[in-house]
């Protein structure tokens, strides 16, 4: 009732500061983050950052594939139309790059601008640095040494090892205007106001915390994707009631992770719910430093086997792969784990007892978790359904909730940092897309805070074995057979509370036409136009 009366008033106070009705060809969105993302290019908010002012008003030297809906998506060239790794040295490898690419500014896309906007996010020292932008951009390319310009469109960028992952670690990385901070007096804050990617989008109003407007960038280098709308209208909204309040009332047309429970009653009352699998999965990020109760894996096989994933599907009415793994079955890379993510609470209570604990005699944790954000799906009813769960075997959760940029910073600097507030887990939902964000990052060695996102600070020579030849080889199917020995360990080895898989749930006015929605975090609103 609470959280119903806040979604009303929350309605309320969008329908009070909302301007009069858009001119047909505008699209507005209700996201789940409670800012507008940061602007300058390596935007915050998690992955709905990436999605809604990363490749949107930006590129990166390599893209995603995001028109189909019936295929994983794939790489595929963006400012660099090839890449190649060096025979002799696979350290070594050359971007050749897009010619005839303007900045929203009308400066000219070169290999200077490549190597300006990795100096902005590795070199200290360099004019440009900024601190916010290297936070979110600095752990995406751990493998990246040093970098060259080789003539005006070819870049040679060199590893720190061979690393068969680099292309991919790439496709974080957006590339902003060197001639737009030269402009604005050589200041960051002044650009993310006036900001110059050489995406699709053009970012042309802003005010932090209510909304962002985005207009077509006409003389985007792919005029097939020269977006069809007339503007995209970007609203925070992270209740997620409140999301469906402000669709009813005509204040959105587009809302992210609609409410489980209103989803028949929006379907009813005419919108459209758009679903799909992709890669993301809904864990637990276990803390494995000194005197954590994760560190034992019968207590970790036992939090994995004390979760009735069907109970939680019905409760999200339907919309969730139950997990199996970290990768969700029938992956590619899935392989044949021999533990079985079942719903078994005998097991778990007497795995438990071996450990020491029962429900009389309770094991004692904290966990994080934020109220919404990126991919978490519904954070809060999901994290009590978990939370009875365990307790029921003889886990007493306590949660710290915090707002969703600030658990982002926490997972940042690691679960021996004070931020972390003494919890041993964090509920966080990862992108899986790819061999390095979806394996390497999490649990690498040298990955640790502040060097990558190893939230956990695990360490284990085998699993660090298995990432270097991940890294090493370049041929895909033999890569393959790595990558599922890898995926067979996480799950033997129960190094995350593996929860479910989201299906991306979206409701959409029946105005909204020609979105295909990808089997992908981030999506292409260039399709898209209103209906009349």
């Amino acid at each position: 009732m609470l959280r119903t009366a806040l979604a009303l008033s929350l309605a309320a106070g969008v329908a009070l500061l909302a301007q009069p009705a858009l001119a047909q060809g505008t699209l507005r969105i209700g996201m789940t983050a409670s800012d507008i993302p940061l602007t300058t290019g390596q935007t915050d908010q998690g992955g709905e950052g990436m999605r809604f002012m990363g490749y949107t008003v930006y590129d990166a030297l390599i893209n995603w594939e995001l028109s189909s809906a019936d295929k994983p998506s794939d790489l595929k060239p963006g400012l660099a139309t090839a890449w190649a790794v060096d025979a002799s040295d696979k350290t070594k490898w050359t971007f050749t790059l897009r010619e005839g690419v303007k900045f929203h500014d009308g400066s000219e896309f070169t290999a200077e601008a490549v190597v300006w906007n990795l100096d902005k996010l590795l070199k200290n020292d360099s004019p440009q640095f900024d601190q916010r932008q290297a936070a979110q951009g600095r752990s995406r390319i751990p493998a990246v040494a040093a970098y060259k310009l080789i003539d005006k469109y070819k870049v040679e960028i060199t590893t720190k090892s061979p690393d068969a992952t680099l292309p991919y670690q790439l496709a974080w990385i957006m590339m902003s205007s060197p001639a737009q901070w030269e402009k604005v007096g050589k200041n960051w804050e002044a650009f993310a106001r006036t900001p110059s990617g050489t995406g699709p989008w053009q970012l042309t109003a802003f005010q932090p915390r209510e909304r962002a407007e985005l207009s077509p960038f006409k003389d985007y280098w792919d005029k097939a994707r020269v977006p069809k709308l007339d503007k995209l209208v970007l609203l925070p909204l992270p209740e997620p009631n409140a999301r469906a309040a402000a669709l009813r009332s005509g204040q959105v047309d587009w809302i992210e992770a609609p409410a489980p429970d209103l989803v028949e009653s929006l379907k009813g009352a005419g919108y459209r719910i758009v679903t799909n699998a992709y890669p993301h999965n809904w864990t637990w990020h276990l803390s494995r430093v000194e005197g954590s109760p994760w560190n034992d894996i019968r207590v970790r096989k036992a939090a994995n086997l004390a979760i009735d994933r069907a109970g939680l599907k019905e409760l999200l009415g339907g919309m969730m792969i139950p997990a199996e793994g970290f990768y969700p079955p029938g992956h590619q890379w899935f392989g044949k784990p021999s533990f079985k993510l079942s719903y078994d609470p005998a097991a778990a209570k007497k795995l438990l007892a071996e450990a020491g604990y029962s429900p009389a005699k309770p094991l004692q944790t904290r966990i994080l978790i934020s109220p919404s954000g990126s991919g978490q799906m519904q954070p809060l009813p999901m994290n009590e359904f978990v939370q009875q769960n365990l307790a029921e075997v003889g886990i007493k959760v306590d949660f710290e909730v915090v707002e969703w940029n600030t658990l982002i910073n926490i997972w940042r600097a690691g679960a021996s940092h004070d931020s972390s507030r003494k919890a041993t887990g964090m509920n966080y939902t990862y992108f899986i897309q790819d061999p390095f964000t979806g394996f390497i990052r999490h649990l690498q060695c040298d990955l640790k805070p502040p060097a990558g996102t190893n939230w956990g600070i695990y360490c284990d020579p085998e699993m660090d074995k298995l990432f270097d030849q991940i890294r090493t080889t370049f041929d895909p199917v033999e890569q393959t057979k790595i990558l599922q020995k890898t995926h067979e360990k996480y799950v033997d080895d129960a190094l995350f509370l593996m929860v479910t898989h989201d299906v991306n749930p979206r409701a959409l006015s029946a105005k909204v036409e020609g979105f295909v929605q990808a089997q992908n975090w981030f999506q292409d609103f260039s399709p898209i136009s209103m209906d009349k």
